[in-house]
This record gives structure tokens, C-alpha cells and sequence, in this order.
């Protein structure tokens, strides 16, 4: 489909990293669009834009069928994210509510295409060296998040064989740049603290991807008719190592280059030791080493990104170094850093 100004795109998760992004993409295409946002949460900028509001979440019914009504497309970007907590509270808003959500977007009549922003933690926690969508999902998951991440795209997929739901599953990496509030901000911390270390030598591969290029992807995925049904892994075109993302970040900021490295042995058997006993402690919040954190740091994270090259067009243009420069010079503009 080519996207004009006679379409609607309805974003979740547009205060977010993703969202937003997408909503600035659909502003400078003039195609109308309309967000789903929590009472409460930081939407001024989406209000300076002029952006139509509809007030909710992803577990109010009402608001998701406000929220599609007349769209044309849906790129579903929200999700509960982290790394810690009960599965049953992941399960409830990105499991349970999307079922909701989908049967609204199928009675709408409106629906021409739905993107729904997954994620590369869809595959087992272990190295990969440039593993493609023909490995399934790992259905067991390290935590809720992941867990879930599976149980819903597998649900969308469900929708694609048996109610001809026109979606495409895009699995980005870590996303970074402008407007990310939740991972850079406590690296930046670590990194103040000095606290910052390695896990094993540094050297193993990101699954790095800017936001620029992952938009590029998604709005590659609206206008590709005959990609109905299909899953595709997006990272930058380049890869980082832990190291180079780490002291870029430390460069750019200011801040002091980190020295420390755990062996990575070390780190799992911690990570196993603090998760059992964090658990058994009912603590709310995650240790400081996780197995999730583990994956993040001390893994080798190279997935193949041939397909949407290949069926998408994907082509990405912002390179790893230009990228980071964009989002640590957002974070200074606004005295965050």
C-alpha cells in the first residue's frame, strides 16, 4: 500500500522510543495519525505536534476501539518492558490485552496493514552468529518480558492464518537514540559511579539498531503487499562490540572510560545466585546482575538481517557512530546526561 493523506495511522507506545519516532515519521510524510497514551504520561511533545490523543492503555477495551476506529494501519509499539517480576503481570498487558486489541482492529473494517514491534529477545539467551527467522522462538523465555514477546507474536501470527489479520512481526535489537528513557539513562549512571563493568572481554557483538533505521524498516513493512505473515530480524548494518557501544557512550558523555570486566563465568554464576534469592526474597526490583543483563552484556548477538534486506528493501543508512552522536546530543539539549 502506499501511504497518502486519505489513511490513519494509529500508533501504541507513542510516548515511548519507538512510537515516537514513528509519529515524527508519519508528520513529515503528512499522513494523519492518532496515538494511545496513559493519563499521566509525558505526551506534551506529542501535544505541541498536534497529535490526535485518544486517553488509555492497552488493557482499556474502550480506548483500543476508539484508538482504530477508521485506521488504516496499526503499528503496535507498546509493551510492557523489563526485566524483572511476576509473568502473570507481563501476560496481562502484552499477552491478554492484544487479543483485545486485534479483534477490535479486525471489527474496524478499516484495517489495510498491522505492524507489531517484537523483538530479537524472541530467540534463545545464547551466542548467535548470524541466526535468521528460520530458528523458532524460544517458548520457555529468561524472564516475563521475553516470554511474553514470543506468547504475542506467536498470537498475531495465530490472527494471520485464521482471521487474515494483514500483520507483519518486525524483531528489532536494542533500539537506541533521541527520547530513550529507560536503558541509556542507567548507563549513563553506572558510567557516573564508575560502577560500570565488562562482562567477559567486551569483545562479543551488540544487537545494535538506531531508531532512524528501524523506522525505515517499519514503514518499508506497511508498503510491501507481500510480506503478509512474515518475521524479520532489523539491526543497524554495522554491529558493535559491548566495548565500542559502551566507551562511544562514555566518549560522547564525558565520562570516564570503564576498566573493570567480570569474567563471564563469574557473572552467570552470580546472576543465578542473586535471581534464586531475589526471587525467594519477593523483591520488587532486579538485581544487579540477571541473567537478562547477562544477555545484554556478556552474549555475542549477531542475528541476520538478509531477509528484510532482501523482501523489505531494507537498507540502513545511519551507521552506529553517527547514530550514537544524534542520541547523546539529544540527551545533552535536554541537560540529561
Amino acid at each position: 500500500m502506499n501511504l497518502t493523506e486519505n489513511d490513519l495511522v494509529f500508533v501504541t507506545g507513542a510516548t515511548g522510543l519507538v512510537g515516537s519516532h514513528v509519529v515524527e515519521e508519519c508528520r513529515k510524510r503528512n499522513v494523519p495519525v492518532r496515538v494511545l497514551a496513559r493519563a499521566g504520561s509525558s505526551s506534551d511533545f506529542l501535544k505541541e505536534w498536534g497529535v490526535e490523543m485518544v486517553t488509555g492503555d492497552l488493557t482499556d477495551a474502550e480506548s483500543l476501539k476508539k484508538g482504530v476506529a477508521g485506521a488504516t494501519v496499526v503499528v503496535h509499539c507498546a509493551a510492557k518492558v523489563g526485566d524483572w517480576g511476576p509473568v502473570e503481570d507481563y501476560r496481562k498487558v502484552n499477552v491478554d490485552s492484544l487479543e483485545t486489541f486485534l479483534q477490535a482492529t479486525e471489527n474496524s473494517g478499516t484495517l489495510k496493514k498491522f505492524i507489531h514491534i517484537s523483538s530479537l529477545g524472541v530467540y534463545q539467551a545464547r551466542d548467535h552468529h548470524g541466526t535468521d527467522e528460520s530458528e523458532p522462538p524460544n517458548q520457555e523465555g529468561i524472564d516475563g518480558y521475553t516470554l511474553t514477546k514470543v506468547e504475542s507474536e506467536l498470537k498475531v501470527l495465530d490472527h494471520v492464518k485464521e482471521k487474515q489479520l494483514p500483520a507483519v512481526v518486525i524483531r528489532p535489537g536494542f533500539v537506541y537514540g533521541p527520547r530513550d528513557r529507560t536503558v541509556l539513562p542507567r548507563i549513563f549512571e553506572k558510567l557516573k559511579s564508575k560502577q560500570f563493568a565488562f562482562l567477559g572481554s567486551g569483545e562479543k557483538l551488540m544487537n545494535n539498531v538506531f531508531v532512524g533505521n528501524l523506522v525505515q524498516a517499519i514503514f518499508k513493512a506497511i508498503e510491501n503487499d507481500d510480506v503478509i505473515g512474515e518475521k524479520f530480524n532489523v539491526t543497524d548494518g554495522r554491529l558493535v562490540s559491548k566495548k565500542e557501544f559502551i566507551n562511544k557512550i562514555a566518549e560522547l558523555g564525558g565520562y570516564p572510560p570503564p576498566k573493570k570486566h567480570v569474567p563471564l563465568p563469574v557473572a552467570k554464576f552470580l546472576a543465578n545466585v542473586l535471581e534464586k534469592l531475589y526471587r525467594a526474597l519477593g523483591k520488587t526490583e532486579a538485581p544487579i546482575l540477571s541473567n537478562a543483563r547477562i544477555k545484554f552484556l556478556g552474549l555475542n548477538l549477531d542475528y541476520s538481517t538478509a531477509k528484510a534486506k532482501r523482501e523489505l528493501g531494507y537498507d540502513p543508512q545511519i551507521d552506529f557512530q553517527e547514530g550514537m552522536k544524534q542520541t547523546m546530543d539529544w540527551f545533552k539539549a535536554q541537560g540529561l546526561t
